[in-house]
């Protein structure tokens, strides 16, 4: 059985409905495929940070961490939203358990340079090691992956979750990484792009037709179909029922 990873973002993950549909949705994916689930749940950070009188920061598309941004992250990631998520599954029946990339040494990282920036304690991920996401998945469990991964220096860090879900889905030799957003692709002249290239991405990205959070989640599809994955997508909900979005090729 091949593995699939899924990735969903944190602007979709205080819709009830989103979440019922994700869990049926991996309920029918895991007939036929051995799924790892990868989150994000920067909406939920920013409502935190600016609860503790902190403000959102991004450098194209990365959230900017300080010290204390980066104890609202862990908490969100890796406690609320992680536990939320596995709990959402285990009700729908599906067996799931939930982890970080700092558990198991799975995501190993430096931290990122940016010619924008400094991004803080943001992660540049340089090692995984998928072990323990085999263990869980020989076990028959969804296992419920958060980004925040394990510095060389021992603290933890925060990483996109998209380039966190590229690289489960390289270490594991997914089969199809599916970037599931609330857009059903990536747009131009407001129209979803079937398929999309190297050359057209990094064109649309210099130009603005790709901007913001879509950036990094483009160059994480790019990233992870140039590293032998076979398929990377970027859709909604209802495109991966459908089978429809964004192909990278």
């Amino acid at each position: 059985m091949d593995t699939l990873v899924l990735k969903v973002g944190g602007n979709e993950l205080d819709d009830p409905a989103f979440l019922d549909g994700l869990a049926g949705a991996i309920g029918w994916l895991g007939a036929d495929h051995r799924v790892v689930l990868v989150h994000g749940g920067g909406k939920e950070i920013a409502a935190w940070q600016e609860k503790l009188g902190l403000t959102p920061r991004f450098i194209e598309g990365l959230r900017v961490t300080d010290d204390q941004s980066m104890a609202v992250a862990e908490m969100v990631l890796s406690a609320r939203t992680n536990k939320m998520l596995v709990a959402r599954l285990l009700r729908a029946g599906i067996l799931a358990a939930g982890i970080s990339g700092v558990d198991g040494g799975l995501l190993i990282v430096e931290k990122m340079t940016h010619p924008a920036g400094d991004l803080g304690r943001v992660g540049r991920i340089v090692g995984s090691d998928p072990l323990i996401l085999r263990a869980l998945l020989a076990g028959g469990f969804v296992p419920v992956v958060s980004p925040i991964s394990l510095g060389r220096d021992g603290r933890s860090y925060n990483v996109n979750a998209d380039q966190a879900a590229q690289a489960v889905a390289v270490a594991l030799g997914a089969s199809a990484l599916v970037f599931v957003s609330n857009v059903p692709g990536v747009k131009a002249n407001g129209q979803v792009v079937e398929s999309l290239t190297v050359a057209q991405a990094e064109g649309w990205i210099a130009d603005g037709t790709i901007s913001g959070g879509m950036i990094p989640k483009v160059r994480a599809a790019l990233s992870a179909v140039g590293a032998g994955v076979r398929r990377a997508v970027i859709t909604n909900l209802a495109g991966l029922r459908e089978n429809s979005g964004t192909a990278v090729v």
